[in-house]
């Protein structure tokens, strides 16, 4: 098959092309890490998924695995890491890692301290917790109550117990109002951003529904391309899937957008590996069966097809 065919066929080529932009073309900058980056304003990658396609990154290993046991965490609306270690997913383990050595003066190992958040729940609960990241937002944003006034009259408020479950409102506008404009599911909460390990770099979800087809669209204002964002790419292609499976939808279309896409400076040689290879096969996800609701979903449900990934690149992660 000519080079051009084979670029035209396959959706990776959109993703290479851009880590190609970036790489050569740029704007050098510092960045709240200090190792300093490459990056560009605005990008969009376009992914067919239809007939059990997902945009799954080929010219590297991409553990899609752990991207769902991620993305699954956070449909519980938990945030704190113990789940996610006692499934060896350290994804989320570096930031209370880091807070930890800091205010403690202990040099652990990830290794030792991911051991200890999983035996220890008091130790978890002091040390795991991330604030209210991405699952808390989607499934409890918070919502405040009149209480009262206080002795001077001003007026006081509650926290409701339960807040707004998003995702499950997602679901039954998707069912009973397709055509609706607001079908978005929003982690950019900015009275709790402070709170938060890492405010949501993929922020904002939207859906639309078409001859019976489900697409979404996912804004991510921080992308890390190299490592985050074949990671991004999986879980908002698995979010429209779960949607339209609870939704008797078939999946259409994922278009990502990326605000500041960027490449770490210390990424180079990952870059220039990956941007030698080609893209090959056509991975496709199946799914066992239609769960209960989109919340019960397991890791056991899901399979994948034709991926043959070319060898695991590695970099280390901006903390």
């Amino acid at each position: 098959m000519h080079a051009d065919d084979t670029q035209s066929r396959h959706w990776e080529w959109q993703y290479l092309n851009l880590m190609r932009q970036i790489w050569t073309q740029g704007d050098e900058r510092r960045d709240r890490t200090g190792i300093g980056t490459r990056s560009l304003f605005g990008a969009t990658i376009r992914c067919d998924l239809s007939d059990g396609r997902m945009p799954l990154v080929t010219t590297k290993r991409v553990y899609w695995k752990t991207a769902t046991r991620e993305f699954l965490w956070f449909l519980t609306g938990d945030t704190n890491i113990r789940a996610l270690c006692a499934q060896g997913v350290e994804i989320w383990t570096d930031w209370p890692l880091a807070q930890y050595r800091r205010e403690t003066g202990e040099d652990i190992s990830r290794a030792d301290f991911s051991a200890r958040i999983v035996a220890d729940g008091d130790f978890a609960a002091r040390w795991g917790e991330l604030g209210p990241v991405y699952g808390k937002q989607w499934v409890n944003w918070p919502v405040y109550e009149p209480a009262g006034a206080d002795p001077l009259g001003e007026p006081l408020f509650r926290r409701r117990a339960q807040g707004i479950n998003q995702v499950a409102e997602l679901v039954t506008t998707l069912k009973t109002n397709p055509g609706s404009r607001r079908h978005i599911v929003e982690g950019w909460n900015v009275a709790e951003l402070d709170g938060m390990a890492l405010p949501p770099c993929h922020k904002t979800y939207q859906f639309h529904v078409a001859d019976g087809r489900l697409s979404g669209i996912l804004y991510q204002r921080s992308a890390d391309l190299a490592l985050g964002v074949p990671f991004n790419l999986w879980g908002a292609a698995l979010f429209v899937r779960l949607l339209a499976a609870q939704c008797g939808l078939e999946p259409g279309e994922l278009v990502w957008m990326g605000g500041d896409v960027h490449l770490y400076l210390n990424h180079g040689d990952l870059v220039e590996a990956q941007l030698a290879r080609v893209p090959s096969g056509e991975p496709r996800l199946a799914i066992a069966s239609r769960a209960k609701s989109v919340f019960d979903y397991r890791i056991e449900d899901f399979t994948v097809d034709d991926y043959a990934p070319q060898a695991a690149l590695t970099a280390p992660v901006a903390v």
